[in-house]
């Protein structure tokens, strides 16, 4: 499924284009939001892959939100006004939609978005460097290495994977199983503490009431599957009475 956010100040414009969304079986809608600062806040927390956003908002523009986003996902932008069509593509949007518009060009629009997902997201995303002390990860459009002694913390949302990365402000963000990255990482080193969160045994700061610190104001729990082993961790390393 491709994860999307449909962005419009226009509260019907944005029921049409939700329910655009909801006609195209390979569409997943994340969220419909009223202005780009609510779209903001979804990104934070949620791995999206396109936006289908409205050029013309008040607060910030559509443009300019888009413009913003270190890493942002695919685009298609929507608009009244043809004169940004051009500005669009600068962007490099994958379409542009001028409103009007019907189902099938909104279909054309996904289809397109469609492509590139399947282009760009394959099923096999993490090969080992020549060394083995790093990871290659395929995420969006590049292919991403990540040092495995920089890897604080691995965060799991449905079929995605939040790497977060010692030393970098946004985490990396792939199409991946846990188990499949459990299974690479070297188990010496790392350990599944709950169903959503592999750690770096090393970046262990601090074990507070069933939940382990990793980095500054980073705070994960243990979950009840993954605890007695967990315990047995500590209880092996554990210096003292």
């Amino acid at each position: 499924m491709i994860r999307c956010l449909a962005i419009d100040d226009e509260p019907l414009a944005l029921r049409q284009l939700v329910s655009y969304i909801e006609k195209v079986p390979f569409l997943d809608l994340v969220a419909a939001c009223p202005s780009a600062v609510k779209a903001r806040e979804i990104l934070s927390r949620e791995a999206v892959d396109v936006l289908f956003v409205d050029i013309n908002m008040p607060d910030i523009s559509g443009m300019d939100f888009v413009k913003s986003l270190a890493a942002p996902p695919m685009i298609v932008f929507t608009t009244a006004y043809s004169e940004y069509a051009v500005e669009g593509f600068k962007v490099d949007a994958v379409d542009y939609l001028l409103k009007p518009f019907g189902l099938d060009d909104f279909r054309k629009a996904a289809n397109k978005v469609k492509k590139i997902f399947d282009s760009e997201h394959q099923p096999v995303a993490i090969s080992a460097a020549d060394s083995d002390d790093a990871i290659f990860f395929k995420t969006e459009y590049k292919v991403v290495r990540v040092p495995i002694d920089k890897i604080v913390y691995v965060e799991g949302m449905s079929e995605y994977l939040k790497i977060h990365v010692e030393g970098e402000k946004e985490p990396v963000i792939v199409l991946l199983s846990m188990k499949k990255l459990e299974e690479r990482l070297p188990s010496s080193r790392f350990m599944r503490i709950h169903k959503s969160y592999i750690i770096c045994l090393d970046k262990i700061r601090e074990v507070s009431r069933g939940r382990v610190s990793v980095a500054p104001e980073v705070s994960l729990p243990v979950g009840d599957s993954y605890r007695e082993a967990f315990n047995q961790y500590l209880d092996a390393k554990f210096l003292g009475k």
